[in-house]
């Protein structure tokens, strides 16, 4: 007797992909695998909840891959290397780690020789990209099944097909829609969809409890975080940390509006205080150690890393020449941040570092110069001007 064909389907236990499970099995006839992939995002309650719900589903084989470290290590510190904040605001919080997430279950997929891989996304969106274009890269011989997307399926018309399958669940929508991680946490609404209105409080998954002023203390070894407040921890140890000290006071609330990569423009939500507290702080950090040119080229080569990690690109091999060359730029990149916290802002206070190229013999900005002379100045400035006073004594109008 022939086996039914396997489909691996990312599955986060909501009505999307609720719906996708009883489509593949009751009418496609494929062996449903599902598959949650915590990014840091998912606690133990959270994880036995989603068993539960693919159970309900009659779904037996459900697994939850924890990428956790791995999205620290290949991704995050990557982005906090290269301070990226996609448009000057984002620091990439859902769409970093949808690519983390598609990778585990393409890995996944070929482990268990499935025959397809399946998601809930809907066609108005990054995600369906984001899945496809990794699915298409590490799997490419699976088929990549849709039914949300393809089906062009109505909230009403899901509910009834799962009603119609036994399937009765309170599926009223959420008035708001939260996408947590180790990142941080996106928060859309009808707000978001406009070009005007802000988040109200209730929006928030976080509420400010702490409007009292505290001061932090971040150290950092060669880039990464490694201590806070003195207490040595694993870089992904030190996000959480953070994150628990300085989210109650409102702290990295934003709303960010980009381009997606389907050509629309679009608007999300976003609370990350410890992933914007981070990006900061290691940023003065490096203005102290690092040099002109490094701190230029930095910029422009991170800015690029965040562009093609929210379209996707991950994969592509220019995005392990950018970390290499990020990497390299972190040797010196090792100190302590002061950062004091108020009610929904940071103040970046100073730095100390053994590299700090501010406390140098050779002169203090504004103040005395040790290492050259007036003469010496003279000399210098007057060659610098060259290029330009031949420009302006050859082709001036005047």
């Amino acid at each position: 007797m022939k086996k039914n064909k396997k489909v691996v389907l990312a599955f986060s236990g909501g009505l999307d992909t609720s719906y996708c499970a009883i489509h593949l099995a009751k009418e496609k006839g494929y062996e449903v695998f599902t598959a949650a992939v915590n990014t840091g995002g998912f606690d133990e309650a959270e994880q036995q909840a989603l068993v539960q719900k693919a159970a309900d589903l009659g779904i037996e084989d459900h697994i939850c891959i924890d990428v956790e470290q791995e999205f620290y290590q290949k991704g995050i510190k990557y982005l906090l290397f290269g301070n990226v904040l996609k448009n000057h605001t984002y620091p990439l919080s859902v769409s970093a780690e949808r690519v983390f997430q598609a990778v585990a279950i393409a890995e996944y997929a070929k482990k268990i020789g499935a025959d397809a891989i399946a998601h809930g996304s809907t066609g108005a969106g990054n995600d369906q990209v984001r899945f496809d274009l990794i699915f298409n890269v590490l799997a490419p011989e699976m088929e990549i099944i849709t039914p949300i997307r393809d089906m062009k399926l109505s909230r009403e018309e899901e509910v009834e097909f799962l009603k119609s399958h036994g399937v009765e669940k309170e599926w009223a929508k959420a008035k708001y829609s939260i996408n947590k991680g180790l990142w941080g946490t996106s928060v859309g609404g009808a707000e978001t969809l406009t070009s005007y209105q802000s988040l109200p409080e209730e929006a928030w998954p976080t509420k400010i409890v702490n409007r009292d002023g505290l001061m932090v203390e971040i150290g950092f070894e060669h880039g990464e975080p490694t201590s806070i407040n003195g207490e040595r921890l694993t870089p992904v140890q030190a996000i959480k940390k953070l994150q628990e000290i300085a989210q109650p006071y409102g702290i990295g609330r934003d709303i960010h509006v980009g381009d997606t990569i389907i050509g629309i423009k679009g608007r999300v939500g976003f609370e990350a205080a410890a992933p914007m507290i981070l990006i900061k702080a290691h940023q003065l950090l490096e203005k102290h150690v690092l040099g002109k040119w490094q701190l230029y080229w930095k910029d422009q080569l991170g800015e690029w890393y965040g562009m093609l990690m929210h379209e996707g690109q991950f994969l592509d091999p220019v995005m392990r020449d950018i970390e290499a060359f990020l990497e390299n730029t972190q040797q010196k990149v090792t100190g302590k941040v002061f950062v004091k916290l108020e009610p929904k802002r940071f103040e970046l206070i100073g730095i100390e570092s053994e590299f700090d190229l501010m406390q140098s013999k050779h002169g203090q900005y504004g103040e005395m110069n040790q290492g050259w002379s007036g003469e010496d100045v003279k000399g210098f400035t007057k060659i610098l001007a060259n290029a330009t006073l031949i420009q302006q004594s050859v082709q001036s109008n005047d």
